[in-house]
């Protein structure tokens, strides 16, 4: 099963649990709006090369609409769609003032130079800038983007409208960004996973934890849980995968993978197969790579005890199935990691404001944020007698779909 049919599958389960109406139900699902647009740009060489945009604007009930934009050769409009699908209900769970939404060029960046990226952005930008905005639709980084992409955007939207930092979040600090948003997404997994363990009497210290995906989220994940007691002892990422027994030293790790561009190599561990690093024995399995990487053939095997989603839709609903049959507690990606988009909506409310946060008021409030999400999905687990993911999207759909009720927006 695919992410969209995945995505469609738990939002008209929720619609089910909650009652909603069917013409309200097929409103809340169709997108606002989606865009696709043709990016055409001179190479470094003087030929001509031509590139596929898409943007997906979701929901807007709650507030403007929020999502990342990635660089990647597979963007294709149905992933591009439950993306921003995503982004609507996990919005909606974190309780912040945004839609969803979420774009991408069909690229792969590794193979364009740093100028042709810029001119691949700023005509993006120039195709899209009348359909986002402060208060219509505001992106930020994902795969193969970073802030210096966010920059671009900045730059060029802001020929056309005035100088307007918060129309894209994950800037670079010198251009409004956040303090502590590079770590947010992997803060906000340790914020979660500590919250999931307090309702077990359990804390990470003395947990083993293994990482799959070691890139922003999965290295920042690592070292947090690792600063709390966790002890990771098995992580991977594109380049191979590490196992240590007695755990693995997380900052000399980081290091290695910054200098090495990847954990292959790493004389701390023992080289393993890749593909077994899901099913190692653990307390807690992290998936904070791609998605559908947790499916039928491999759910049985897994042996972790909790599974905290940090990746976007990394377990199959025919895993869901398996994983709950054996017990496993699968902590949704819709809350598991909102830390991102939740900091995203700190640097945008500090733009708007012109009055920049330190960063132990930026992580004080994302714990909150965290904490409260938490108890607010368990509370709908209690009252709807379901499991977490299913919890988190009746939490989200029903905030949605209030909004868009009292907005007189029904169908």
């Amino acid at each position: 099963m695919n992410a969209l049919a995945a995505t469609n599958r738990n939002f008209k389960l929720a619609a089910r649990l909650l009652g909603l109406d069917s013409k309200l139900e097929q409103s809340l699902l169709i997108p606002f709006r989606e865009i696709k647009v043709e990016c055409t740009i001179p190479k470094d060489d003087g030929s001509l090369a031509s590139f596929v945009g898409f943007r997906v604007q979701h929901d807007n009930a709650r507030g403007p609409m929020k999502g990342g934009i990635r660089y990647h050769p597979e963007v294709e409009p149905d992933e591009v769609n439950a993306l921003a699908q995503l982004m609507t209900w996990k919005s909606a769970v974190a309780n912040i003032p945004y839609g969803g939404a979420k774009g991408g060029i069909g690229c792969n960046p590794l193979e364009l130079s740093l100028s042709e990226l810029e001119r691949l952005t700023r005509v993006f930008t120039q195709k899209i800038h009348d359909v986002i905005g402060a208060h219509t639709d505001v992106p930020a980084p994902d795969m193969g983007t970073g802030p210096q992409t966010m920059a671009w955007i900045l730059d060029e939207y802001s020929k056309f409208h005035g100088y307007s930092p918060a129309v894209v979040t994950g800037k670079p600090i010198d251009l409004g960004g956040s303090l502590g948003r590079d770590a947010a997404t992997g803060r906000g997994v340790l914020f979660a996973t500590q919250a999931l363990l307090e309702e077990y009497g359990k804390t990470i210290a003395g947990q083993r934890v293994v990482v799959q995906g070691f890139g922003n989220v999965g290295s920042w994940a690592a070292q947090l849980i690792s600063e709390q007691g966790g002890i990771v002892t098995a992580v991977s990422d594109v380049t191979g995968a590490i196992k240590n027994r007695n755990g693995l030293d997380i900052p000399r790790l980081v290091k290695h993978a910054r200098e090495n561009n990847g954990v292959k190599g790493y004389s701390g561990g023992d080289s393993i197969d890749p593909s077994s690093i899901l099913v190692e024995e653990c307390d807690i399995l992290i998936p904070a790579a791609l998605g559908g990487v947790i499916n039928r053939d491999n759910a049985k095997d897994i042996k972790a005890k909790f599974i905290i989603e940090a990746a976007n839709h990394p377990t199959d609903p025919e895993a869901d199935e398996i994983l709950s049959e054996k017990g496993v507690v699968v902590l949704p990606d819709i809350y598991a990691n909102c830390g991102g988009v939740t900091v995203s909506y700190f640097e945008w409310v500090q733009n708007i404001q012109g009055f920049m946060w330190d960063e132990d008021k930026v992580n004080g409030e994302l714990k909150m944020y965290m904490r409260k999400g938490f108890k607010d999905v368990k509370e709908m687990c209690n009252t709807h007698s379901c499991h977490l993911r299913m919890g988190a999207f009746c939490l989200g759909v029903n905030r949605v779909a209030r909004a868009t009720l009292l907005r007189g927006w029904e169908a």
